[in-house]
């Protein structure tokens, strides 16, 4: 029986990858991964010398059947994204419901869980995360409006991506929308910017505050927003 391993890899501190981790990139036929550039100098910080095969699930559909083919055959692979827990705004789930789909009971699917940003981020908060919402990234052109929207109206804290060349541009449209619902002063928000990285920073405060201390700095790095739910 194959098995595919879905594995999470560090979010930045390379000393994250977990003892199970390690074992399983060593263990496998091959590791499936988004940029096999970032991906090897993971490996190589651990002397893994498990072959690579880039993976990007929205464009090699060919990839994919060879995938299928190499787990009809009992390979054993493993899945990782460049950072974090593969399926979350990561590839994964379309090549795990394509394997369930292909093989049925001949896969085995097995995590092995590891660094999230978004519990990162949740657990430093502050904020009450017995529930949440976990958004994604907004759209990057339509149905931006929308997506401010369910955030201002959620009763639970929302947690979003963002990248730095539109973090700016969406804590602005997110402050817009508090604005217009009203909301300006009721909600604090916290901004985390490369997570278990050299230059972690996290941001709090109101979304005026926030916006102010990033125009401080320099923005670079991944963000993870967590926004305050309604009281």
């Amino acid at each position: 029986m194959a098995t595919l391993y879905i594995v999470a890899t560090p979010i930045g501190n390379l000393s994250e990858l977990s003892l199970r981790a390690i074992e399983t990139l060593k263990g496998v036929d091959l590791i499936l991964c988004e940029d096999t550039r970032v991906t090897r100098k993971l490996l190589a910080h651990y002397q893994i010398k498990t072959p690579v095969l880039s993976y990007h699930q929205h464009r090699e559909l060919r990839k994919v059947e060879y995938i299928i083919k190499l787990l009809k055959e009992d390979k054993n692979f493993a899945l990782v994204s460049d950072a974090g827990t593969p399926g979350i705004s990561d590839p994964g789930n379309k090549l795990v419901e394509k394997a369930i789909e292909s093989l049925g009971d001949r896969v085995k699917i097995v995590p092995v869980s590891g660094p999230s940003a978004i519990t990162a981020a949740a657990s430093i908060s502050g904020f009450p995360m017995d529930k949440f919402i976990f958004m994604g990234f907004p759209p990057a052109k339509k149905k931006r409006g929308k997506f401010f929207k369910e955030i201002v109206n959620s009763k639970y804290p929302v947690i979003f991506y963002e990248s730095p060349y539109r973090i700016i541009k969406t804590l602005n449209e997110l402050k817009d929308s508090l604005i217009c619902h009203g909301r300006i002063n009721a909600f604090k928000i916290v901004v985390c910017r490369e997570l278990t990285k050299k230059f972690e920073t996290v941001y709090r405060g109101t979304i005026e505050e926030t916006l102010k201390q990033l125009g401080k700095s320099k923005v670079k790095g991944e963000f993870v927003v967590v926004v305050e739910g309604k009281h």
